[in-house]
């Protein structure tokens, strides 16, 4: 390793790790009981983007001057277990798709932290806030540089475990904890598809190291050692997980209730970046999309779809937050029709764009009502309605059912409750009264004292 190696791996070092020491810092000083004031959460938290941001734009620049597309940063095996091809492997690389999604993540949460810094000012969850940001900020950096698909799955658990937290960050009320718990179970069960996808990548290939899968060529280019089915095999399951973190069809109806949280972790979660993790993901897999057109075709139809309800639903919304939520799925939805009709420097720049401008749309949400009012106030009248073309000529039956579909979100929730959520607990629940009536039998009395506890609020029992 030459000295330019060197220096590009411990920049590359740099911007992966002082995100983790301000984890490391600010959660241990919640547990060691120090009580941290807000001006120095804010530096720390200033110091830490900054730390990182520098490294990432001075390996851009490095990148750039030597026309070098490809930097990777090992850290070697932390688990290996050769007889069922498995092992955990700490890589990160920069390129042409990791460097600007990871300056764009360092960008918009420097921003936001700025931000907060007011916005929160004074608020008893202060410390906790920053402290989630953290775990947030470390995850989309690992996310973004990730080298393997271990690494990806560590960086998008942080990323979930975060944003199901500050949904809740009001816990002393009742909906944003039941609106985190949705939004969590959503994460669950495309964290559960990732997990799936993965061991099955490393089942037919072996390795889950994105260099050598896509034989070391820069991104997007490269093949993969699998074929057409195994990569429809492997896509559909991580199309299922880019789908539940980037709230597409059929999984869009929690994302207007993660606006639950905070309107800084609003915007920078479901208006900039987390919404944006699952196209990012699959750029990333642009070779395995390639080599299935099936896979293909289904990207672009869940992502049509996807921008078709985020249109629809956008309109009918009754506050700012949820609009600007639907009107970030339309925009996503077209992203990864992009992504599957293989336009992928286009994808990305869209990504970029339309992450900064979602995200100055929502921390201007605030006081935007306030300046509509002033702007009524100031003409002596309504402002006039803009009135869409085709909805102009539509028969006004067909507008209202348009309008239930849209203010009932689709009726996503609905459906997902029905066929999904209510098989899954009916069939827990048949097992509960079989293991109750065996250890009734075995006890030959009701072995279950904690039926007569008195159960928490948030239960589901209580909420049923």
């Amino acid at each position: 390793m030459n000295d330019f190696d060197i220096w590009l791996y411990w920049l590359g070092l740099a911007v992966v790790t002082i995100p983790c020491g301000l984890v490391a810092i600010l959660g241990l000083s919640a547990l060691l009981g120090i009580t941290l004031s807000e001006t120095s959460i804010s530096r720390l938290t200033q110091a830490a983007v900054l730390g990182s941001l520098l490294p990432a734009i001075s390996i851009l620049l490095l990148m750039l001057a030597t026309g070098r597309r490809f930097v990777p940063i090992e850290l070697g095996n932390w688990v290996s277990i050769p007889e069922v091809h498995f092992h955990f492997h700490w890589k990160f690389i920069f390129d042409r798709l990791s460097v600007p999604f990871v300056i764009l993540a360092l960008v918009l949460c420097g921003v936001v932290g700025a931000f907060t810094r007011r916005y929160l000012h004074r608020e008893e969850g202060y410390h906790r806030f920053f402290l989630l940001y953290s775990l947030f900020l470390a995850g989309m950096t690992i996310s973004a540089l990730a080298g393997t698909i271990e690494t990806l799955f560590f960086g998008w658990e942080l990323v979930g475990l975060s944003s199901a937290l500050l949904v809740a960050y009001f816990h002393e009320r009742e909906l944003p904890v039941r609106n985190g718990q949705r939004v969590w179970s959503v994460y669950r069960l495309a964290d559960a598809s990732f997990l799936l996808g993965a061991l099955l990548m490393h089942h037919f290939a072996g390795e889950g190291d994105f260099g050598t899968f896509f034989e070391n060529a820069a991104w997007p280019g490269g093949s993969i050692p699998l074929s057409q089915s195994q990569a429809l095999q492997v896509g559909l399951l991580l199309l299922l997980a880019a789908a539940g973190k980037s709230a597409l069809v059929p999984f869009s109806g929690w994302l207007p209730r993660a606006m639950e949280g905070p309107t800084p972790s609003s915007a920078v979660f479901y208006g900039s970046l987390s919404v944006h993790l699952g196209a990012y993901l699959l750029l990333r897999l642009a070779p395995i999309l390639e080599a299935s057109w099936q896979l293909q075709l289904i990207v672009i139809g869940i992502g049509g779809i996807s921008a078709f309800f985020g249109s629809v639903m956008s309109r009918v919304q009754s506050d700012v937050k949820s609009s600007l939520a639907y009107a970030s799925l339309t925009q996503v939805g077209i992203i990864v029709t992009e992504i599957g009709m293989g336009f992928y420097y286009l994808a990305l720049v869209h990504i970029l764009g339309h992450a900064c401008l979602r995200t100055l749309q929502l921390l201007r949400a605030p006081t935007l009502l306030n300046d509509y009012h002033a702007m009524e106030n100031a003409i002596g009248m309504r402002l006039p309605d803009s009135t869409d073309w085709l909805a102009a000529r539509l028969p006004s039956s067909l507008k209202r059912w348009w309008y239930r579909f849209g203010y009932e979100r689709g009726f996503m929730d609905l459906i997902l409750d029905s066929w999904v959520v209510h098989p899954f607990v009916a069939a827990f629940q048949l097992f509960d009264r079989q293991e109750r009536r065996w250890t009734n039998w075995l006890s030959t009395e009701p072995s279950r004292e904690s039926d007569h506890i008195e159960h928490h609020p948030e239960s589901t029992e209580r909420v049923a």
